[in-house]
């Protein structure tokens, strides 16, 4: 490295990008925070002499994650993004071929959930030297065209760095797009890995310390009083906090609007946490997996306040759920494209910066005094069959999947943070978890991905040093991808992981079940005589194959043993795991059954029963779909 006369340094384009990078930060209400806190890497010929080698000239300036499997590494910066409220990501380095499209899950991830992640896998030789080399997809119709390419779809912003100048461009505005609150996502440099090695005499200001303010957008005035008098004239108004609260920070903005006005807060998977459970406005969560108070008020609502929501269809129940007559939507987002969702009046804004002008609008306004009285009813109602699916009268029998989670609820306090992502374990959180803090509740249901819970802990734990962190997985999802269990061993980082024995897809096996499938091809067991999967349970030892990667683990085979473990899994200073095989909800108290319906196709012609009968259920529902124009 050398600094030319003319007030340039020559390095290499990776050991110019590790050095950037290592100097951007964002400020947002004066609070400034480094961008990319760390880079997650697994080498090989593509990555290793470019940015492998910068990383180790650079080691002081950037800390550096040895991963285990490239996907999982994304969820772990993921998880570190979304802990950070935004503010703060990793970045994810790998090879070229596979190394690069095992990034394609995780980045869609990262985009679907507006979460900020910078993947910089290498790529083919720019130059063409040899063609192809080793791992080259070679595509007839275009030369310029790699594996890399798989990412464009599921990324924000996408650069292919061709020649080291061009960083500076890809850069910045890579940087641009992390930092935007509107238009946040994965984020791909792809890098050649010629070019990576290239030297070039770069600019000293490219290497200035560089702040990105993370902007609070304020409403428009004329928009602001509108979506006022929209609130003043409702009768029976419902907000819907999605996951836009978490990331403006604007939880106690919310919290201030309800005791204000008296208004119901329902929330998004996204968005739980966004009220306190015992928050005397929150109703718990809205849609296919919500609560019985919630959805009766989204049926009866005549405006729907949506802030920081993107409009799923479990959030809807298929387009079902809000279905009064004259029913309106006023959508608080600082993303137009959701603000515009279910033809909603517009507040286009950053949540927090728009809950305070609205309350400030609203000053005078409440509710009538009696929906206050019949929401808050219903949600004590509620509470009592929340205790009933928690109860653990008998602690010396197998413990259910719900019964596990009402041990916890004992065990945890307002520090724990939760984490879940797939199968049956969502419905049930979303519908029973009592949140006890803005950040406990970390549930990833905009890409439901499997696999995403271990690695998104060491994510978490490490945005959150000291907070007891929880991953919640079933058989199904561990065996998707346990790997990272490794390197919470090696880093000494104390997750928690909970793994929820029920021999197979419970959650797909139910679903199955209810649309005609039979539970067919959903469950961990031995073929049978009739060459279905309904023999005995496979022998396979969950347990024993996390101590295999190095992990503590305790087995609790009843409910008592289930609270001490958890217990002494909570002051553990080592990653460690609970093993608990659950019995099924058909022998003891289960989770309430679904509040509204979702959409999943039946077969329109069988000859089975259960599709036909399953086909006229389905035909009811849909019957009741609208479009909100």
């Amino acid at each position: 490295m050398t600094t030319t006369p003319a007030g340039s340094i020559r390095l290499t384009t990776a050991q110019a990008l590790v050095r950037f990078l290592s100097r951007q930060h964002t400020e947002r209400d004066g609070t400034r925070r480094r961008l990319i806190g760390a880079t997650w890497g697994i080498f090989g010929h593509g990555n290793v002499a470019g940015i492998g080698q910068a990383l180790v000239e650079h080691a002081e300036e950037m800390p550096f994650h040895q991963g285990r499997n490239e996907q999982a590494m994304v969820h772990a910066a993921v998880g570190y993004a979304r802990q950070s409220g935004r503010l703060a990501t990793h970045a994810v380095t790998t090879s070229i071929g596979p190394g690069a499209t095992n990034l394609v899950t995780g980045a869609a991830l990262a985009t679907v959930n507006r979460l900020p992640v910078l993947l910089l896998p290498g790529d083919t030789f720019a130059a063409r030297p040899a063609d192809p080399v080793l791992q080259q997809l070679e595509v007839p119709y275009a030369g310029d065209v790699s594996v890399n390419d798989c990412l464009r779809p599921v990324s924000r912003y996408f650069d292919r760095v061709t020649r080291p100048e061009a960083l500076v461009p890809a850069a910045l505005a890579a940087m641009r797009v992390l930092t935007d609150p509107a238009d946040t996502g994965a984020v791909t440099l792809a890098l050649p890995q010629d070019v990576q090695a290239e030297a070039y005499d770069w600019p000293e200001e490219f290497f200035a310390e560089r702040v990105w303010t993370v902007r609070r957008q304020a409403p428009d005035p004329r928009e602001l009083a509108a979506a006022a008098g929209l609130v003043r004239a409702a009768r029976r108004p419902l907000i819907v906090a999605g996951g836009g609260v978490h990331h403006s920070a604007a939880e106690d903005a919310l919290a201030r609007l309800a005791d204000a006005t008296g208004i119901p807060v329902a929330s998004t998977q996204a968005g739980k946490g966004s009220l306190r459970f015992d928050h005397p406005a929150d109703v718990g969560g809205i849609g296919h997996t919500g609560t019985a108070p919630a959805n009766e008020l989204a049926r009866a609502a005549d405006l729907v306040i949506g802030v920081g929501t993107r409009y799923s269809d479990f959030t809807t129940a298929s387009g079902t759920l809000f279905e009064a007559p004259g029913v309106r939507f006023l959508n608080l987002n600082i993303a137009p494209f959701d603000g515009h969702k279910m033809a909603g009046a517009t507040l286009i804004a950053d949540a927090r910066a728009g809950l305070e002008a609205l309350t400030a609008e609203l000053e005078g306004h409440r509710v009538e005094p009696s929906f206050t009285l019949d929401y808050r009813g219903d949600k004590a109602r509620w509470e009592q069959r929340v205790d009933a699916a928690y109860a653990t009268d008998e602690p010396d029998v197998r413990p259910s999947q719900t019964q596990v989670l009402g041990v916890l609820d004992e065990v945890v306090t307002e520090d724990d943070i939760v984490i879940n992502a797939a199968g049956s374990l969502p419905g049930d959180l979303h519908k029973l978890w009592r949140t006890r803090s803005a950040r406990q509740y970390h549930v990833e249901y905009g890409y439901s991905c499997m696999g995403y819970e271990i690695p998104a802990s060491i994510g978490v734990a490490l945005a959150a040093p000291g907070r007891p962190v929880w991953a919640l997985v079933g058989d199904g999802t561990y065996l998707m991808n346990p790997t990272e269990i490794v390197t919470a061993v090696q880093e000494g980082i104390p997750v928690k992981v909970v793994i929820l024995q029920n021999h197979g897809y419970a959650s797909i096996g139910g679903l199955s079940a209810s649309v005609g499938g039979e539970r067919f091809g959903t469950a961990y067991r031995f073929r049978a005589d009739d060459g279905g999967y309904t023999g005995a349970p496979l022998p396979v030892d969950l347990a024993a194959n996390a101590a295999s990667l190095g992990m503590r683990v305790l087995r609790a085979k009843t409910v008592r043993e289930l609270r001490e473990a958890l217990r002494e899994a909570r002051g553990a200073d080592r990653p460690t795991c609970v093993y608990v095989e659950t019995e099924t909800a058909d022998t003891v108290s289960g989770p309430p059954p679904a509040q509204a319906w979702w959409d999943v196709p039946v077969a329109e012609t069988a000859t089975r029963a259960s599709a036909v009968k399953a086909r006229e259920e389905y035909d009811r529902h849909v019957a009741a779909r609208r479009r909100h124009l």
